[in-house]
């Protein structure tokens, strides 16, 4: 009788204790939500804040900065390709709409819902709205991140597939760079 007791109660023990998840640190919570907010506040709603400033060491993973560095040069290079030829009236190969967000005409909001870390990978799950037509715009983005040595950095975005073409942000630079090449 014991012996089953006792058994019976390591089962609910062990259950109880495997299923708990180890909570979020606040800090590591709001680390996150720090860089969330500083990619959007730093490069707002449409793209033209890529143009006019050095893309962050401190924001994008090393890869996602090369990334966005080479978009940008081919981007530039196409500016000055096309100002300087026999039609400069053309349109050269820019970016178009908002680059860090599914839908083209950007976000009049957003709200970060909810935040998961892995080891050194970290999930947020942004939901934006934009209300400036009707009927009313909502989808929701995942920002994936990485700690590094100097903490957390953007390391790409999913984009929400109803306001997307695009599968993620890399593949959306990377597309554009080799069309830029052609």
């Amino acid at each position: 009788m014991i012996r089953s007791l006792f058994l019976y109660v390591s089962f609910i023990f062990c259950f109880i204790s495997c299923s708990k998840t180890t909570p979020l640190p606040s800090n590591e919570k709001k680390l996150i939500t720090e860089k969330v907010n500083q990619l959007y506040s730093q490069y707002g709603k449409s793209n033209e804040a890529v143009y006019n400033q050095p893309i962050s060491n401190d924001l994008f993973s090393p890869e996602l900065k090369k990334t966005l560095e080479t978009a940008i040069n081919a981007s530039k290079a196409d500016i000055e390709k096309v100002k300087n030829s026999d039609h400069p009236d053309e349109k050269p190969l820019i970016f178009e709409g908002a680059i860090f967000s599914s839908l083209y005409e950007g976000y009049t909001g957003y709200t970060i819902k909810s935040i998961r870390i892995h080891d050194k990978t970290a999930e947020a799950l942004v939901q934006f709205e934009y209300n400036t037509a009707f009927p009313k715009e909502s989808w929701t983005d995942v920002i994936q991140l990485i700690d590094t040595d100097k903490g957390w950095k953007i390391d790409n975005i999913i984009f929400d597939k109803k306001a997307n073409h695009s599968k993620d942000l890399k593949t959306s630079l990377t597309d554009f760079i080799q069309y830029t090449k052609q």
